[in-house]
């Protein structure tokens, strides 16, 4: 009933169905009111719409009373899921990006528009600057990838470090770009969440997952197919997406941004390395790049970040 009443009581609350790349796609937009600030979330993965999704009318008050949010399960995964065949490539995401940005724009003429990306969605942000550098007013990224995700010393250090056994060490020290499975990636993952703080900083207050997992079930929105297909989707197949991302390096993209753009990243992050990342802003000359380093935080936003994202996102709606 109170998920029910905060829905009726925001002025926009619509679930829409838009044309993204030529794909017909679902998106959810909710917000107290039409003069709000718009937040398009562009979520990790690639394929994984959580804390954000289309299932989530209702569950963020604290978020949609200061913002207008729209919520879009990325296609191949969530309400919009199909299979992603290995003819997809980054760039057919980013024209998505692309079209929902344009169709917003649309129905919120005069509304300031900002981007919370995550992890993979992160990708998508930059890339949409690069081909439009002027698409939004703002990004806030959380957990921004730049590059050498996963197959990099820093990662092969810290899990040399751990308890990880010499076997499993040895066979992640041979994965390279070139000859890498999408097994010796789950092995590094795996690893990775097990043995570090890379993930989730084990001291670090988590998310109440729980409780959105819950709402997700009860979403007046999903069907339990949409649920499922948050984790066991189209993506379970593809390699053309990995392919670019383990080559990909976005410094000079990012290093040459015109809007406001600010990295969110955990202090024990090495998926998308901190390190990178504060070498990135503190060798360049760019003011509107900019971190920010959250405690007790890794790849996976825990309480500490989303705290953060609730206020840099006032603060950056009130600096436009």
């Amino acid at each position: 009933m109170k998920r029910k009443n905060i829905s009726t009581n925001n002025e926009i609350s619509d679930l829409l169905s838009l044309s993204l790349n030529g794909y017909e796609q679902k998106i959810l937009i909710e917000g107290k009111s039409r003069t709000l600030p718009v937040v398009i979330t562009l979520h990790g993965g690639p394929g994984t719409p959580i804390p954000f999704s289309v299932g989530c009318r209702g569950l963020f008050p604290e978020f949609t009373d200061n913002f207008i949010m729209v919520y879009w399960d990325q296609l191949g995964c969530g309400i919009n899921n199909c299979i992603i065949d290995d003819a997809f490539s980054i760039d057919d995401f980013v024209k998505m990006t692309e079209d929902l940005i344009k169709e917003i724009k649309k129905r919120f003429v005069d509304n300031k528009i900002l981007i919370f990306s995550t992890s993979w969605g992160s990708i998508l942000s930059a890339k949409l600057l690069e081909r439009n550098p002027n698409a939004v007013d703002g990004v806030i990224a959380s957990g921004q990838i730049i590059k050498n995700v996963f197959l990099c010393e820093e990662v092969m250090n810290e899990l040399d470090k751990s308890k990880i056994s010499r076997r499993k060490m040895d066979k992640i020290r041979t994965v390279t770009v070139d000859n890498y499975s999408g097994k010796d990636l789950q092995l590094i993952s795996t690893s990775l969440r097990k043995y570090t703080n890379a993930y989730q900083n084990k001291i670090g207050a988590k998310a109440p997952m729980g409780s959105i997992i819950k709402g997700l079930l009860t979403s007046p929105d999903y069907k339990f197919k949409d649920f499922k297909a948050i984790m066991v989707n189209g993506y379970m197949k593809n390699n053309s997406l990995w392919k670019e991302i383990l080559r990909i390096d976005l410094s000079e993209i990012l290093g040459g941004v015109e809007i406001p753009y600010l990295l969110l990243q955990g202090d024990t992050d090495i998926v998308a390395s901190t390190q990178t990342a504060k070498s990135l802003v503190s060798n360049g000359n760019n003011p509107n790049l900019r971190i920010q380093v959250i405690s007790n935080t890794g790849h996976m936003p825990g309480v500490e970040m989303m705290e953060a994202l609730m206020r840099v996102l006032k603060e950056t709606a009130n600096e436009l």
